[in-house]
């Protein structure tokens, strides 16, 4: 039980119940947290053991003196001989970026194959890999640790993820191997620059969610640092790896990976929320450089064991029919695209594109492009409906870097000149904070219920442009805008700062009080 997840209390209660948990094993420093919710847990009859030598509560078993007296030997092989491949060796919940953590089944085969990753990507046992991700995940535990077992190599491992202390253990350690997820490498380059920023031994970098800006200024900055970028999901039944390094790419199609693994791209349509079919009744593959939804056959090589306790969301990643009747495909929800040279790219979540002006818009594009702007630290991109308009709009969420202000003549020179005018951003949002989860992935669904609604959103919106939040369509019609809008937060923190900006017209400005 990882301290950070236990924030909801009848959130991770969920998690247990919905795994059938039978045991919950908690650090000594969450005692308080678990007799708060110890009564539900006895109900579910879960047996509760702390980190501890010592415990005097009622229902909660000690287990560090256990522990060590625990003999050494090895197991008997007996007790585990009715353990197959097939057989659930662990759950892991999803991130959460969409809604509730969802716990994945993940079988015995699936595992030993995690534990050959880092033997792909080149580690050898001189190396030593530092793991700061939280381990309830499976990019560290699986490619972290379960491989570096297979590898027999030295972890050192973070109990949190820090960017200012990020250098300073690798340097302290001697770490040759790092892993990334999501923003991390962002937060990296977000760091102020020192004079020793090259001075270390890394020369792996393995994750997935690196932004091709990020890798960029990550390698021209820290050195040359081989990166290692991957595509998977955790209920996913296939992966790709960019093995070529191609910059900004996720994988490459290669004949013998796809005699193996039969995926495609197929169209979808993101306002039906649903793939294409043609008159047959049968999905439609996309051509090359063509975003599409990614989808892979599930076979006996290639399964898809489900989430846990389930079934309505299981049923959800199924698709069948897709290019022959009967066939049986994991629809991923992720979008992708192939070039003409084969290398696989990330596009964006099917839940997170958004249609707009009868085009469909590629959020993580978007936050590529305002990231461009050298006051922008981070900008989290989504659609949020409009009334008496079909589709969604867009808007961003950002975070400032620090002492820098935001300069609305300038962004909007900017995103015109990079983006289409559909693809525009209507509503730019300033935040102290970003919305991310446990895994570095940032979180849009609350994000968009807020949408640019002063009734929604807390804090006290700027009378100058309150009135005329919702005449997004109008021109500025004289000073100030009127389709500019700041919210001001108060009560005693620093105060989040909102602006509403129209970027159909140039000379818009926020406002500030």
């Amino acid at each position: 039980m990882e301290g950070s997840k236990c924030d909801d209390k009848n959130l991770w209660i969920l998690k247990l119940t919905g795994a059938s948990a039978k045991v919950l094993i908690a650090a000594a420093e969450l005692r308080d947290a678990v007799e708060e919710v110890l009564p539900a847990l006895q109900d579910q009859n879960i047996s509760v053991f702390l980190l501890s030598a010592e415990c005097d509560t009622v229902g909660i078993e000690t287990l560090t003196d256990k522990i060590s007296r625990a003999s050494d030997e090895p197991l008997s092989p007996d007790l585990r001989s009715h353990v197959t491949m097939k057989s659930p060796a662990l759950y892991i919940y999803t991130s959460g970026t969409t809604g509730l953590p969802k716990a994945v089944t993940l079988p015995q085969h699936k595992i030993w194959a995690a534990s050959f990753f880092q033997a792909i990507i080149g580690v050898t046992s001189k190396d030593v890999i530092y793991v700061n991700l939280p381990l309830y995940h499976s990019s560290g535990l699986l490619i972290g640790v379960t491989s570096a077992i297979e590898r027999g190599i030295t972890v050192v491992l973070k109990r949190k993820f820090s960017a200012s202390q990020f250098w300073d253990d690798c340097r302290k350690y001697n770490v040759t191997v790092i892993q990334y997820i999501g923003e991390v490498m962002r937060y990296l380059c977000n760091t102020p620059k020192k004079i020793n920023d090259r001075d270390h031994r890394v020369r792996l970098a393995v994750g997935n969610g690196i932004r091709a800006d990020v890798w960029r200024e990550f390698v021209n900055r820290f050195g040359c640092v081989k990166i290692k970028e991957l595509y998977a999901a955790t209920e996913g039944n296939m992966s790709f790896m960019n093995y070529a390094g191609k910059i900004g790419a996720v994988g490459r199609v290669n004949y013998f990976h796809r005699k193996i693994f039969s995926y495609a791209l197929i169209k979808y349509d993101i306002e039906r929320d649903e793939p294409v079919r043609d008159a047959h009744g049968l999905c439609v593959e996309v051509p090359k450089e063509e975003t599409g939804l990614f989808v892979s056959k599930v076979t006996e090589f290639a399964p898809f064991s489900g989430y846990a306790n389930n079934p309505q969301q299981t049923e959800k990643k199924r698709l069948q029919n897709v290019f022959q009747k009967g066939d049986l495909y994991f629809n991923s929800g992720d979008l992708l695209r192939i070039d003409h040279d084969n290398f696989v790219y990330f596009q964006d979540r099917v839940g997170d594109t958004f249609r707009w002006k009868g085009e469909n818009v590629a959020t993580n594009e978007v936050s590529d492009v305002l990231t461009m702007m050298d006051f922008i630290k981070e900008a989290n991109v989504y659609g949020v409906h409009v009334p008496g308009h079909e589709g969604r709009i867009g808007m961003a969420a950002v975070m400032l870097r620090e002492g820098r202000e935001f300069d609305c003549s300038s962004i909007f020179s900017h995103v015109v000149k990079y983006l289409p005018a559909y693809a525009r951003p209507c509503f730019v949002r300033i935040q102290n904070s970003s919305s991310i989860t446990g895994t570095f992935k940032q979180i849009k669904v609350k994000l968009v219920e807020e949408g640019f609604s002063p009734d929604l959103i807390q804090e006290p919106l700027d009378p100058k442009g309150a009135d005329q939040l919702s005449s997004h369509d109008s021109g500025p019609k004289h000073d100030p805008p009127p389709d500019v809008a700041a919210l001001l937060g108060h009560g005693g923190r620093p105060p989040t700062i909102h602006y509403s900006i129209h970027l159909d017209h140039p000379g818009l400005h926020g406002t500030h009080q």
